[in-house]
């Protein structure tokens, strides 16, 4: 009998479906998948009103799209959206074509990205960022697509540089309680906003203080800040819950805090043991609450520092932060925590989820207090995500 939250997984081969279930041992965590054939999933996200689940991925071999399932992972329908190097190839010989079976496809991108990066909903739009970097939006429910060009009609989109992972869309947040105000992070160009679904688009980088002490030094690594804004190589955003628009960004030299929607950003990166990660999270219901998984340095190895993982908790906005490592490998631990790879649930106590490249999910039920690895030997995780039904 499945109980509680399910985790959404995307991994280098295939969408998981992750569910606790009832059985002779107590509560355990039961696998499902892979599923979407196989395809390198960057991102699955599902809706919690109809539990519909979509799947975004894909690559240069296959091209890229969206997988769509309405029964909870049990069947999944592709909206194919550009053509890969199998397309070419099976077009041009009929004996693999039937081998694989292949068949001419009408996508509506041609070959202008390779992969869906990730998705978010905001009403009843889907929305899907892509590599290199573009906007995708359905209003049919993940069937058909078209893209969002006032986003790369930007003044600044001629400027974007590609990050070691290419130029991708990596985060779309939308206001839930004004589906219209979105926020971006584009790597390495930074956050944009829109407050008209989309119709025009402000690039969101200043730095609240941009004559603080450390901005010189940090001027000096490509990521970091420069010229007043904070360094355009930002790797995840997350919104906290409640009035006003507070955002945390993690970038490439550290973590970041706006009060105003992304129009200022103040650094809270000291009290951390690194400047260099990927995922965040906040709290549900407290806004000044939030996570991060540092990792020991882009050059240095992308592991947690000295070898002994951590996930690193605020519980004032960044002022102060703490190690949680219950439960946790304290030795010898190498592991790389994406940026999508962090989720979490509305329950009391909040309940956090982790994946790792090594193919293990992490989770907590007391808030990071205590955790315990509940899949292990996974492809490598891209991303994870919660899904509550309502």
């Amino acid at each position: 009998m499945a109980r509680g939250p399910v985790l959404l997984v995307g991994t280098t081969k295939g969408a998981f479906v992750l569910e606790q279930r009832e059985g002779e041992g107590g509560v355990g965590w039961a696998v499902r998948g892979p599923f979407c054939d196989g395809w390198p999933i960057n991102h699955v996200v599902g809706d919690p009103v109809t539990g519909t689940i979509w799947a975004g991925g894909g690559g240069e071999w296959s091209g890229a799209g969206v997988w769509r399932s309405t029964d909870g992972g049990g069947t999944w329908e592709l909206s194919q959206l550009t053509t890969g190097a199998m397309d070419a190839w099976a077009a041009g010989d009929p004996d693999f074509a039937t081998a694989v079976g292949w068949s001419p496809k009408d996508v509506p991108f041609g070959e202008e990205f390779s992969q869906v990066w990730s998705l978010g909903l905001a009403g009843d739009r889907v929305y899907a960022g892509t590599k290199p970097a573009a906007l995708l939006a359905s209003d049919d429910g993940g069937v058909t697509w078209t893209e969002v060009e006032s986003l790369r009609q930007h003044p600044s989109a001629e400027d974007w540089n590609p990050g070691a992972a290419g130029l991708v869309l990596h985060t779309i947040l939308a206001d839930p309680g004004d589906p219209s105000r979105v926020w971006l992070g584009i790597s390495a160009a930074g956050v944009f906003a829109t407050k008209d679904a989309g119709g025009q688009w402000e690039r969101r980088n200043a730095l609240a203080l941009p004559d603080e002490p450390d901005a010189a030094a940090a001027a000096e690594h490509p990521g970091g800040p420069g010229g007043g804004e904070v360094g355009l190589c930002v790797h995840h955003i997350v919104r906290a819950p409640g009035p006003g628009d507070v955002l945390y960004q993690r970038n490439h030299v550290g973590v970041w805090r706006s009060g105003d929607g992304g129009l200022t950003w103040s650094d809270i990166t000291a009290g951390l043991p690194s400047t260099f990660g990927f995922p965040m999270r906040v709290h549900p219901r407290d806004p000044d609450t939030i996570w991060t998984i540092p990792l020991n340095g882009d050059m240095e190895g992308r592991y947690p520092p000295d070898a002994a993982a951590a996930v690193w908790r605020s519980t004032d906005g960044g002022s102060t932060w703490e190690a949680q490592r219950a439960g946790l490998p304290q030795e010898s631990c190498f592991f790389t925590v994406l940026r999508q790879a962090m989720a979490g649930d509305t329950g009391d106590p909040a309940g956090l989820y982790f994946g790792t490249n090594t193919g293990s999910v992490f989770a907590t039920a007391d808030e990071g207090e205590s955790w315990q690895e509940i899949a292990r030997h996974l492809p490598t995780v891209l991303s994870v995500e919660v899904l509550e039904r309502t």
